[in-house]
């Protein structure tokens, strides 16, 4: 019996020992360990890509296509706004070859060439890197479920009873393109009050779909986002019919250039640009040289 001075421990000698034993039971239980997954993917080869938010579609898609045959490399994108981009590369040189706390950009690859060409001028670009990859073609294109079509830009040009969809040459790089690529094959003179203006690119689909026009000039990769209420029926080819091209590059600081270079050399293959065309990308466009090969 204990005295009113006593007091009982809370635990027993034996209740500490369970206590102990069990506290370490459930710390091994709970500890996370790596998978042998996620211990394949340390141990993999990283490659880091600074990308403009309108490339999201090919660049993912050639990142996966290309850990398909590179088991050893895992791709990762970063996304953001040409300004963000060159922001991101000046802080990059200024204190260190890291993003975002999370590791070194390997490559660069903005929404257009503007962007590299002004980062090549300060040297943040590795010269004779750049690489350009695809352009973006203007599509021709119909409502899915019309039957009678037009087989080419010159039939749908030539025939005055077609109505075609445009963007605004005032206000879009697609309309001006358009215009351009339409003068350039002497068409121009044909569309006398059959051009159907809309504000921007989404709008030209709008107008053909609603009945306002019976044929639509898109971009390509537009076109492809859209294949399952628009048909595809002509692209155009050649430097007049490309709205812009897409290039790659080379970070100065990059951490493994043997990397980067079998990537750039990559993005040129036939099996890159089978990726790029089933998105609505086409080709190089020919001169543009593979600066990654020399």
């Amino acid at each position: 019996m204990l005295g009113a001075g006593d007091k009982r421990p809370m635990f027993s000698g034996g209740s500490r020992k369970r206590n102990v034993y069990l506290l370490a039971v459930l710390w091994i239980f709970f500890t996370p360990y790596p998978s042998p997954l996620t211990l394949d993917a340390w141990a993999a080869e990283s490659l880091i890509i600074a990308a403009s938010p309108g490339l999201a579609r090919p660049i993912e898609a050639l990142s996966r296509r290309f850990e398909s045959t590179h088991p050893q490399v895992r791709v990762r994108v970063s996304y953001d706004s040409a300004l963000s981009l060159r922001q991101t590369i000046a802080t990059v040189e200024n204190r260190g070859p890291y993003f975002i706390g999370t590791g070194p950009i390997h490559l660069i690859a903005p929404g257009g060439d503007e962007l590299i060409a002004r980062l090549q001028q300060k040297y943040y670009v590795l010269p004779g890197t750049t690489t350009t990859y695809a352009s973006v073609p203007l599509a021709l294109v119909v409502p899915e479920s019309l039957v009678d079509a037009p087989a080419s830009f010159e039939a749908a040009a030539r025939d005055t009873r077609i109505r075609i969809a445009i963007a605004d040459p005032e206000l879009t790089a697609l309309g001006q393109e358009t215009i351009r690529f339409l003068e350039a094959a002497s068409w121009g003179r044909n569309l006398t009050g059959r051009l159907d203006i809309a504000a921007d690119a989404a709008g030209v689909l709008d107008h053909l779909l609603n009945g306002k026009a019976d044929v639509a000039i898109v971009s390509g990769p537009d076109a492809a986002r859209e294949q399952e209420r628009v048909r595809v029926i002509d692209v155009a080819s050649g430097s007049a019919g490309s709205i812009k091209v897409h290039s790659m590059a080379m970070e100065r600081t990059c951490p493994n250039r043997a990397l980067c270079r079998e990537f750039l050399e990559w993005i040129r293959t036939a099996e890159a640009q089978a990726v790029l065309r089933g998105l609505g990308y086409g080709p190089p466009p020919h001169g543009r040289a593979d600066a990654a090969a020399h």
